[in-house]
Formats: structure tokens, sequence, C-alpha cells
């Protein structure tokens, strides 16, 4: 993984979690070629680990596939919560949990 592609080290990105793709802003150039072009996704994995799904793959520069980044995205199901997390030196760190019921019992404001 290299420090010197991207501009700022595992940003932090809020509840945006990444199963696919690049976060190309953060992108400032290839370090060991010079160029700023799209970047690959390459050996690209699904694996599912006690209930827990997990996708990882590696960017690479499209011009001399050196390699930018490693990323893995996590997706589980706890309790009644769908919960995300992406960890990446180019996309970033988030989390995200989501409720899986009509109404989502931490939005809800109390009666008294």
């Amino acid at each position: 993984m290299c420090g010197g592609c991207v501009g700022t080290e595992y940003p932090e990105r809020g509840t945006t979690c990444l199963e696919g793709g690049s976060f190309l802003l953060n992108f400032v150039g290839c370090a060991q070629c010079g160029r700023r072009d799209f970047v690959l996704v390459n050996n690209r994995a699904e694996d599912l680990q006690g209930g827990e799904e997990i996708v990882t793959y590696d960017h690479l520069c499209k011009n001399c596939h050196h390699l930018i980044a490693r990323h893995e995205y996590t997706f589980s199901v706890v309790d009644d919560y769908q919960e995300y997390t992406m960890l990446c030196l180019l996309c970033g760190r988030a989390e995200d949990s989501i409720s899986i019921l009509p109404d989502d019992p931490r939005q809800m404001t109390p009666l008294f």
C-alpha cells in the first residue's frame, strides 16, 4: 500500500461504505509512474465468515499496475440492524448501521 498515491491516508467517510469502486478524489497520482488516471480493481474476493460477508480487493494504477491500496468491506446483521464497515487507504474508513425494522427504534422520539 502506498501513502504517496493518496492525498489523505484513511480519510473519514462517515457512513459511506463502498462495496466496489474507488474514491478518486483522494487519488493524487501514482507514486511509481507519476500519472493520474483511472484506478483498477483487481483480486476481488468475497467470503462469508460466521455470518459476516467480507469483500476485499486491490486498487491498482491503470498504467503500471502499482498497488495503491487494499480495500476491505464487511456486512453483517446484528440483532435488528444491518452493519456495514469499510477500511481502505484510498477510500477511507466508514461505518453504518441500518435498522431492518420498518421504523428504526433509534430514530423514534419518546412520547413523554
